[in-house]
């Protein structure tokens, strides 16, 4: 982002960015959503492998064809708005005769609604789907905002007019297809600018992210040579823009590999010196006006979009709020919140205190969602943490690898302790018992085998920064640097504080790192440097 932007400007991008990113593109996933389960239709998958859908967006993606299935209902359009890039995300082309082209040569991904763009989305709403003329009124209206006033918007800025005249017809579309998201555009009206998040957002919405992925090959290489890639760029201003989007590229999206568990692994992104200083501070939330003198903090987790989440089993709630400790909110439990987990952008999974159980809870909506009661965990200190769309716990001895969506274990793995704390990412999953041992464990998918490293003090928390290595807290107040192959290790003499630190956490989409003082009522927030 230039930085002669109006801050202000930005800001109120970055809020309608939001608006599209975390309230329009779920809602339309919903109502698509609904739409094929009013049709007995179970997934997405099976919806778009219908006969009727595969033969519309076919020619949403292809003119001049007449298929051999249903010639008398081809459509030749002049406009293809399914670009490439939609279209490959959908279905994979197999073998057929020569010359012939036609729907029945293409076999339905693996694709589900979260793989859905609100351009996608959109379009599938538009051309498949049973609307009533508002709700169809409301998805165009609602699509055309996203293209006027984002997705052609190379400054990443928004004027106060501009703004003045589009936030109440924006409210006023979401809400006819979904009332209940009055409190959702409260919420993010009020958020203060996030400069990452932003970034993130601003790579997302503006049209040429595809052009982008073309090209993602060639992100080792120079700004300029990628940038000679693009073909027909003229304006210098473009260019300035991808090439800082390019550079935020580089240092925000690892290429992911996927191992024969399909389990997601990020290649490092840079190397970090062992000990170095690697973040500079953000902010210090001093909670002592909102929580009183019994305030603990046992687990503190941040979401995608930045808001943070904190276990307060003392005063039996999750406390929720921005990273500047604005917009503070709270959810009421029945019983002690211990650890938590970001399952996805507004849900979280907790444990609790003397129960065997987890909890799920939507913190946009401050609802409980589910209640799975799990007899295998630890009663007492069960850990918790999300990895590859599925939640792992702690129990005697072992790792219970849960689908949250049907409350089932799908696997367990006997450990070589108690796991009280836990961290997942990628293919590991860490883990120590919080007693006597110096001792931190790790799970790794790829060899299906247990490491594990002695360190000066028995570890307490930890988290897997975004080049791999890991931070681990330890109980005499030091933090440690550990290589991404867990055999060295450096303090972290920027994070050595007194008292020290009982918890630490670390978000790879924003950058950040926190931790929490409990003795001195304080959240600290770093960005990465």
């Amino acid at each position: 982002m230039s930085k002669r932007i109006d801050p202000d400007n930005r800001r109120r991008y970055f809020i309608v960015g939001s608006v599209i990113l975390e309230i329009v593109t779920p809602v339309f996933r919903q109502r698509l959503e609904k739409d094929y389960k009013s049709k007995g239709v179970g997934c997405l998958q099976d919806f778009i492998n219908s006969k009727p859908v595969i033969h519309i967006l076919f020619h949403l993606r292809h003119t001049n064809i007449k298929c051999c299935v249903d010639s008398t209902n081809c459509r030749n359009r002049r406009k293809l708005p399914l670009n490439y890039s939609q279209w490959d995300l959908l279905y994979t082309e197999n073998p057929g005769p020569p010359k012939h082209h036609c729907h029945c040569l293409y076999t339905t991904n693996n694709v589900k609604l979260d793989d859905l763009d609100v351009t996608l989305a959109s379009l599938i709403l538009l051309n498949c789907c049973n609307l009533t003329p508002n709700e169809e009124i409301s998805i165009k209206e609602l699509r055309e905002f996203k293209n006027n006033y984002l997705s052609h918007n190379i400054k990443g800025a928004i004027t106060e007019k501009e703004y003045q005249t589009l936030w109440n017809d924006l409210m006023t579309y979401v809400l006819q297809l979904d009332p209940s998201k009055q409190d959702d555009f409260i919420r993010i009206q009020n958020r203060p600018l996030d400069d990452s998040l932003c970034n993130k957002y601003f790579v997302c919405l503006l049209d040429i992210h595809k052009k982008l992925e073309e090209i993602s090959d060639k992100l080792e290489s120079s700004t300029a040579e990628i940038l000679t890639a693009i073909n027909g760029q003229s304006n210098m201003e473009l260019l300035t823009k991808l090439e800082e989007i390019l550079q935020y590229v580089r240092c925000q999206s690892p290429k992911e590999k996927t191992d024969n568990h399909g389990i997601k692994q990020q290649t490092p992104i840079q190397p970090y010196k062992l000990g170095q200083p690697i973040v500079t501070l953000h902010h210090q939330i001093n909670l002592t006006s909102v929580v009183n003198t019994s305030w603990k903090v046992t687990d503190i987790s941040m979401m995608d979009d930045g808001r943070l989440v904190m276990c307060l089993p003392v005063q039996s709630r999750l406390l929720i709020c921005n990273t500047d400790g604005s917009q503070v909110e709270s959810i009421h439990v029945q019983g002690y919140p211990w650890y938590a987990a970001a399952v996805n952008n507004s849900t979280v999974a907790v444990t609790l205190w003397g129960i065997k159980c987890i909890e799920m809870y939507d913190i946009n909506n401050k609802l409980k969602l589910k209640f799975i009661s799990l007899p295998g965990i630890m009663r007492l200190d069960s850990g918790i943490t999300a990895i590859n769309n599925k939640i792992v716990v702690g129990g005697e001895n072992r790792l219970h690898i849960i689908d949250y969506q049907t409350g089932k274990v799908i696997q367990t793995i006997t450990t070589k302790c108690n796991p009280g704390r836990l961290h997942g990412s990628g293919d590991r999953i860490l883990y120590c018992d919080n007693i006597n041992s110096n001792k931190m464990y790790w799970y790794s998918y790829t060899n299906a085998r247990h490491h594990n490293l002695t360190l000066p003090s028995p570890p307490w928390d930890m988290t897997i920064l975004q080049n791999g290595s890991l931070y681990v807290v330890c109980k005499d107040g030091s933090v440690q640097h550990v290589s991404s192959d867990g055999k060295q290790y450096k303090p972290v003499k920027t994070l050595q504080t007194t008292p020290g630190c009982d918890g630490i956490h670390y978000n790879l989409t924003q950058r950040k790192l926190m931790t929490i003082q409990n003795k001195n009522r304080l959240v600290t927030v770093y960005n990465e440097i």
